[in-house]
């Protein structure tokens, strides 16, 4: 489906959006009311013989708009037509094009027989291109980041394991020009990464580091290191999930899904930022030489973990990673992303990130962007009587809390740990454990990965000053 600026053309099917209001002006008021449309938000009406997509809105907002559009090019795909023109203007138009590039996405790769549609042109029709241009390239470019993240949360984890995490990275940076750095599970010895190790040592896969940089042509504003957890696939380890629990768990890895995504949209927007990706990509399984609750674990920084739950597995890999990218950049910005706790769920419900971290004026910026990309993000606050949770009677801390309350939080305060006092004001813990994938479809989000985080990030990174 191909999706072009145009001042005007002749399509098949052309889109109307209609409020209330609108909808009793309309030339067509009469036939709509009939077929039962009353403009309520994300309603559409297919008016075949005059080639009108009826699509109602309760506002003008980009909110409702990009949730319509979702709606709109699902009917539209499911329709026998070729071509539907969209009228946009500056105020809309990323929401449109989100709308449509997002809610019209399939992941079919493992289909015998997808189902194709006829829909291959898709018109965005403006009385002045040279004023929406730049913004329109800006929205295919997010819009298509978040998709390649979404293709790489659902890849099956037979596909996509910690080598093949590593080579997709390369493929990355080779077409976006990007440098890339990859530590083996030697070089992980090395920089005495036992934390990580742990998790992943009863995998026949080898565990990876992946780091990738960009660095814009001028000199850069700000430089930014973004974590993500890639843990490819988490059976729980030894602490086994419960046989429901771990359908989906390929989903585990979309925070380091996530950190890929953003590095695409930023080295295409060309941005004048200096960013590092930093992705622990592990895998969590079961056997004999797996690690165990019992075990104390001595991370990068040398302190020790108490493990309670092999579940837990994620802050163990982000603990290492965290330290090692301190050393290796010193960064303005400090973001980590990660599917890191079901409390998370239980705390903002299933379609919203949780953020967390010391410095409120950037937990405020960074939830501008997410409200301005259409995200839904909401803070959790860290708690000095929390943190006495995670102590350990034999170790430095417990990999877990030892009440079953605010566990979001206690995960968020076990990573907190980790990161050094001259840059706990520069750092942000993403939980994305409900926003990053979901079973139902909702905004312009489909079954299955949902690209969580990269617009927020690529909006916030934008807008750096």
């Amino acid at each position: 489906m191909k999706i072009d600026l145009v001042n005007d053309i002749k399509s098949d099917i052309k889109v109307e959006f209609l409020d209330v209001k609108s909808l009793k002006k309309h030339k067509q008021y009469k036939t709509l009311q009939r077929a039962g449309f009353s403009a309520d938000q994300d309603s559409v009406c297919f008016l075949h013989e005059t080639g009108i997509l009826a699509c109602g809105i309760e506002s003008n907002s980009n909110d409702d708009i990009r949730s319509v559009c979702s709606v709109a090019i699902k009917t539209l795909k499911a329709s026998s037509n070729n071509s539907a023109c969209f009228n946009v203007d500056k105020t809309n138009i990323q929401a449109v094009v989100e709308g449509i590039v997002l809610g019209g996405y399939e992941y079919n790769i493992y289909k015998s027989k997808p189902k194709k549609s006829k829909l291959k042109n898709i018109y965005l029709a403006c009385g002045n291109i040279a004023k929406v241009q730049s913004t329109f390239e800006e929205a295919i470019i997010i819009a298509d980041a978040t998709c390649f993240t979404r293709d790489i949360v659902n890849t099956i984890p037979e596909d996509l394991n910690p080598p093949t995490f590593a080579d997709l990275a390369k493929k990355l940076a080779k077409s976006n020009g990007l440098a890339c750095e990859i530590l083996g599970e030697k070089e992980l010895r090395k920089e005495k990464m036992e934390s990580m190790l742990a998790v992943g040592r009863a995998s026949r896969h080898d565990s990876k580091l992946i780091h990738l940089t960009y660095k814009p042509k001028q000199k850069a504003k700000k430089v930014i290191s973004l974590i993500g957890k890639g843990l490819t696939y988490d059976s729980g380890g030894l602490s086994l999930k419960p046989g429901t629990s771990m359908v989906t768990m390929k989903m585990d890895k979309a925070g380091g899904c996530a950190v890929l995504g953003i590095m695409k949209a930023i080295s295409e927007l060309k941005l004048d930022v200096e960013v590092h990706a930093f992705v622990g990509a592990v895998e969590n399984m079961i056997g004999g030489d797996a690690y165990k609750p019992d075990d104390v674990l001595v991370s990068r920084s040398g302190t020790t973990i108490e493990v309670r739950n092999t579940d837990a597995e994620g802050r163990l890999v982000l603990c290492d990673v965290l330290d090692y990218a301190q050393d290796k950049v010193k960064a303005d910005y400090m973001f980590d992303f990660a599917t890191l706790t079901g409390a998370c769920m239980v705390a903002l419900g299933q379609y919203t990130t949780g953020v967390m971290g010391h410095s409120s004026k950037l937990k405020h910026e960074v939830l501008r962007s997410a409200t301005a990309s259409g995200e839904l993000a909401g803070t959790l606050p860290f708690n000095r009587h929390l943190k006495k949770l995670l102590k350990s009677g034999i170790a430095d801390v417990s990999n877990i809390s030892s009440k079953p309350y605010g566990g979001a939080i206690t995960a968020g305060l076990f990573l907190d740990r980790f990161i050094r006092e001259e840059n706990k004001d520069k750092w942000l813990h993403f939980d994305i454990a409900g926003s990053a994938y979901t079973d139902s479809p909702w905004d312009c989000n489909v079954y299955g990965g949902t690209g969580a985080g990269v617009r927020m990030i690529s909006n916030f990174l934008q807008n750096i000053k």
